[in-house]
């Protein structure tokens, strides 16, 4: 059984959440909660939210606790980015970026993955 969740225009660039993610993927649950909340990092926290979302999805619709979840995919891939201009050297404007990202985590139920 398979459960998912997304989290849209994150304020985070997808280049500095995707080594976080890279290093969960196809972890357990339980023990990529536990690798998350050890990380002080602030970027950490809408990763964590999803993750939560999605073990919270599994246990609300099929009742499945969080140790018998895996993380089969998770994904960062790129927003919309927002253009801005702040002045820049010799008069000129430079444009500035603020990127942001769109998750999204697919979780599987271990006991589903057995049969």
């Amino acid at each position: 059984m398979q459960f998912s969740a997304k989290a849209r225009y994150v304020r985070c660039s997808p280049f500095k959440l995707r080594p976080i993610v890279d290093a969960i993927r196809g972890k357990n649950v339980g023990h990529a909660l536990n690798l998350i909340a050890t990380t002080a990092v602030k970027k950490i926290v809408p990763i964590k939210k999803l993750l939560e979302s999605a073990a919270a999805n599994a246990k609300h619709l099929k009742n499945v606790e969080t140790e018998d979840l895996v993380i089969k995919d998770i994904r960062v891939d790129q927003g919309p980015i927002f253009r801005y201009y702040k002045p820049g050297a010799m008069g000129r404007s430079t444009i500035q970026r603020r990127r942001f990202s769109h998750m999204s985590l697919i979780l599987e139920s271990s006991e589903g993955k057995k049969d």
